[in-house]
């Protein structure tokens, strides 16, 4: 009997149930990870072009996607466990990666001539204006070109916060779920969360405004107020998605035939 036939044979004996749970299963992961990564891409492509008010918070327009990064890696963390949630991580580095590179391929290539830009492409600068990534433009300046220096310079400073946040956020779920024995699942959902996301507004208001805020373009007072900003956004929003948390975690146990604190095995049906 021939190798392809063997392996035919294989599928056909396990059960239908069996194989319907196990595409249940993945097609959830799927949708897990693809919520994960397209809000990843998302925060960094708007990242800091406009900065909003919301309530008493001033906020970067990046930052309103970023809660639904750490509830999808936390409900991965709960139903995959920590090997699948540190998986998407990395591959959530690459999305990074090939953001930043169409980025700069964009931003190095030449321009078409100006006589045949649309009018938007470039902007008439009234006066100088530093630019965050440390440039200073003036008179005609191309709208990508601002566009890639408000982007480039945040989105490495949340490549860094992003490996450090997110790994923080898998290590510590897991920590308390051990630690709780698999109980109390505010707690590791809230614990882990409020200390990454601490971790991650630091880490990007420091490192995307560190260089104006030292040559003196930014005021002390204005950096700390949008750390706690992003902080208490982030915080916010961490105690609010509890309750969403604890549904879907029901739900989708149901849904998947997953009982209570177990852990999918991708490896099997």
């Amino acid at each position: 009997m021939a190798v392809g036939e063997g392996i035919e044979s294989e599928v056909h004996d396990v059960p239908q149930h069996l194989i319907e749970r196990w595409t249940r299963r993945e097609r959830v992961f799927l949708i897990l990870a693809g919520v994960f990564l397209g809000a990843m891409a998302m925060l960094n492509i708007i990242s800091i072009t406009r900065f909003i008010q919301l309530g008493p918070l001033a906020l970067a327009v990046g930052v309103l996607p970023y809660p639904l990064t750490f509830l999808c890696t936390d409900l991965i963390s709960e139903l995959y466990g920590q090997r699948r949630a540190n998986w998407v991580v990395w591959v959530g580095l690459g999305v990074n990666v090939l953001v930043i590179g169409v980025m700069w391929l964009g931003h190095q290539a030449a321009s078409v001539p100006p006589d045949v830009q649309a009018p938007w492409q470039t902007l008439q600068l009234s006066q100088p204006v530093f630019l965050p990534d440390g440039n200073k433009a003036e008179g005609s300046v191309e709208l990508y070109t601002l566009i890639y220096s408000c982007t480039s310079g945040a989105v490495f400073a949340s490549m860094l916060a992003y490996m450090a946040a997110q790994f923080c956020d898998v290590y510590l779920f897991h920590f308390w779920k051990k630690l709780t024995r698999g109980r109390h699942l505010w707690l590791r959902n809230n614990g882990s969360t409020l200390v990454s996301q601490l971790v991650d507004a630091t880490m990007v208001i420091g490192v995307t405004f560190g260089a104006a805020f030292l040559r003196g373009d930014m005021a002390l007072k204005t950096l700390l107020g949008l750390l706690v900003s992003n902080y208490l956004f982030k915080m916010v929003a961490a105690l609010l998605d509890t309750l969403p948390f604890y549904v879907l975690v029901r739900w989708l146990r149901r849904y998947l035939e997953l009982p209570d604190n177990a852990e999918i095995d991708g490896s099997s049906l």
